[in-house]
């Protein structure tokens, strides 16, 4: 007499036949099939082979599912003990089954037999067989109480109109509002994807687990199947827990015909659990419409990874050679350089240029403008010079939380191809007051979200929330998803034209007192400054301050200057002074 378990992977076939599985010991243990000896229950219905047009549908034979429903209630789950009384040539094994360690548990035949949900086979019965005379007893018994296959009417209200396709399956996922539908899980693919019969109308559904992505098995040209790593133990992880258990689905979404959803047990969330112990890792394409709470993912997802387990045995974190003093750290942004990158000055003194992580500024596609010497990227690349002010305004001179989220390394030409090469960037969240000041610009729509590939980890570790602002602006269409007309800056350029300068000279002079923004310091003295009223750009001179003998006295009062006032905005008033020694130096330079 064996002792085996139906509940580790094991499942109920039909009303007569069952696969068990002992306990799991270093991996997923073999199964077994026994198919009940001296009964017969009906068959379950059968969809046509595919690829055969020959060949059709077989529906259910009355009482079939409900027998198979009978042993699947009082088995799944359960440890079991069998004996086996006879082995065909071709393997099949058939037997008794009894709940529990030993024979004095509940015969399975017997209790089939004795609610009509199986018949007994009289064929070469030998009355000296004591088990198989009381189930010819019990089925007499069942046959006068008029239970089952016994009862009246044929029984073909107990057939099943089972739905193998759904013609819209958009509309299907739509229609149920994301409410949890009563389910059985009928197959295990992988660890991720599953076959539910959806419940009461029977429709029989592939599901894939929304916003994870198990191991799975690659399929050959020979028909074999190879599973990647993990992926067999994936799959008997979630076949132990869910094969043919009663739960209930959240249909989320159906991209592209692909039914994703959420699988509730009474015992957990799978799609949590399969993160938790390493046998799944997230997917950003379907993340977004998981209804529990995409955090709740990316912190089991990082509790795996912080344990190396499974699949994540040879993870290292983005920032693992960092100190937590250069992971975490609070600083004054000195500078916005453009609308992705700030330079922030340390408590140590030191200038750091931070990147905002996974998002990515305004820019033109296509023709590279970096060859026109007249293109200017802040005023002419739409929305750049919006999400530049936007950062300005926000940040300059205020002190901000950075959390370095990766580094991300150096580039050379020969690498990059045609795309430019760039230099070693820390890429890292910048909050202030609260607020994920990337979250916000992309909210804004002034910028957009890198998507990467599936397993490169360096990116942001709020890359949900960015997801999530970027399909808000969408919805809302705004700046770079706005479908109106962008704004062009027709700002004049006199920073280094003594004509243009001097024309322009007299309507400055009239103003009286201006406000600038500072763009660019070009020494002590001397600065290029934006000027928004005027939609100008100039060249700006300390008025007093006189040709400095010192190169090295010159270089110090620049850096001090643009330390202090790089992106700030100043008011200046007395523009004779001013601009009479500006004139003066552009005009002796240009002769």
């Amino acid at each position: 007499m064996c002792r085996l378990s139906v509940q580790a992977g094991g499942s109920v076939l039909s009303g007569c036949a069952i696969i068990v599985r002992g306990q799991p010991r270093g991996g997923p243990p073999p199964e077994r099939q026994i198919n009940l000896s001296n009964v017969r229950a009906g068959a379950l219905a059968r969809r046509a082979t595919q690829n055969q047009p020959e060949t059709k549908d077989t529906p259910d034979e009355p009482w079939a599912f409900q027998a198979r429903e009978f042993l699947r209630k009082k088995m799944i789950g359960k440890e079991v003990c069998f004996t086996v009384e006879i082995k065909t040539q071709q393997g099949r094994e058939y037997g008794m089954v009894y709940l529990g360690k030993d024979s004095s548990g509940e015969n399975i035949a017997e209790s089939l037999v004795a609610e009509g949900l199986a018949t007994v086979r009289r064929e070469g019965i030998r009355g000296t067989n004591p088990e198989q005379a009381r189930l010819c007893d019990l089925e007499d018994q069942a046959k006068a109480a008029k239970k089952g296959i016994w009862s009246e009417g044929g029984g073909a209200h107990t057939i099943r109109d089972l739905k193998y396709s759904i013609e819209n399956p958009r509309n299907f996922v739509d229609s149920l509002h994301q409410k949890p539908v009563n389910a059985i899980i009928e197959h295990v693919r992988d660890g991720s994807v599953v076959r539910a019969l959806l419940l009461p109308d029977y429709y029989l559904v592939t599901v894939m687990l929304s916003g994870v992505k198990c191991p799975s098995f690659k399929r050959e040209s020979d028909g074999t199947e190879t599973p990647e790593p993990f992926a067999a133990e994936a799959k008997f992880f979630t076949e132990s827990r869910l094969l043919q258990r009663d739960v209930q689905i959240i249909l989320e979404s159906c991209p592209n015909q692909v039914i994703l959803g959420t699988i509730l047990h009474p015992n957990g969330n799978i799609t949590e659990l399969l993160l938790k112990e390493g046998f799944a890792r997230c997917v950003d394409w379907s993340m977004a419409v998981y209804t529990q709470g995409a955090e709740k993912l990316r912190a089991a997802e990082r509790s795996a990874k912080e344990r190396k387990v499974r699949i994540w045995k040879d993870y290292v974190a983005p920032t693992a050679n960092l100190d937590q003093k250069d992971r975490q750290f609070v600083a004054k942004v000195m500078q916005v350089v453009n609308a992705d990158a700030i330079v922030v000055k340390l408590n140590s003194g030191e200038y750091k240029t931070i990147h905002l992580s996974s998002i990515r500024p305004p820019r033109i596609e296509g023709e590279n403008k970096d060859k026109d010497k007249r293109f200017r990227p802040l005023y002419d690349i739409p929305y750049m010079f919006e999400a530049r002010e936007f950062l300005r305004k926000k940040l300059i001179g205020k002190k901000v939380n950075v959390t370095v989220d990766y580094i991300r390394a150096a580039t050379t030409a020969a690498e990059t191809g045609p795309v430019p090469a760039f230099p070693e960037r820390t890429c890292a969240t910048v909050t202030i007051g609260g607020i994920n000041i990337a979250e916000a610009l992309v909210s804004k729509g002034l910028a957009t979200v890198i998507r990467y590939r599936q397993d490169d980890d360096q990116r942001s570790s709020h890359y949900d929330e960015l997801l999530a602002a970027e399909a808000r602006a969408i919805k809302n269409g705004k700046g770079l998803h706005s479908k109106k007309e962008v704004p062009i800056h027709r700002v004049a350029d006199i920073s280094g034209e003594t004509q243009k300068a001097k024309q322009f000279l007299p309507f400055l002079q009239r103003a009286g007192r201006s406000e600038a923004v500072v763009e660019y310091v070009f020494s002590g003295s001397r600065l290029k400054l934006y000027m928004p009223k005027e939609t100008c750009l100039i060249t700006f001179l300390l008025a007093g301050k006189s040709q400095m003998n010192s190169v090295a006295f010159s270089c110090q009062a620049g850096h001090m200057l643009q330390a202090h006032l790089k992106n700030t905005l100043i008011k200046y008033s007395n523009m004779n002074t001013i601009y009479s020694v500006i004139f003066k130096t552009e005009y002796t330079n240009t002769k």
